[in-house]
């Protein structure tokens, strides 16, 4: 599988859903350099995030099944609402809009 590269916002760190739904063939990571800009002297500093990235990415995957899972149990409150329009909405790449065929066999 082609892994494609890409550099997000910084604090971004997540691969949209659009690129893998609608190039399923390819393999897209996404890492946040935390970079203003970049230039020739800059180039340094990219290298030097990745390689902290790479170890990071390492230790995380580590942890087996609790990698990149939250440390404990957030709280969170959803309502009943959101519950339903999650249920039934399609992904961002394929217009985010209602599916209730999604709904079969639920509940």
């Amino acid at each position: 599988m082609t892994r494609i590269g890409m550099i997000v916002p910084p604090a971004a760190g997540h691969v949209p859903p659009e690129p893998p739904e609608l190039y399923p063939d390819l393999d897209f990571i996404a890492e946040g350099m935390a970079l203003p800009r970049l230039t020739p002297e800059g180039y340094d500093s990219v290298i030097d995030r990745a390689a902290e990235l790479a170890a990071r990415r390492a230790a995380m995957e580590a942890k087996g099944e609790a990698a990149w899972q939250p440390e404990k149990p957030r709280p969170r409150k959803v309502s009943v609402a959101l519950q339903a329009y999650a249920a039934m909405t399609t992904s961002a790449a394929r217009g985010a809009v209602r599916d209730l065929s999604q709904l079969k066999g639920k509940g």
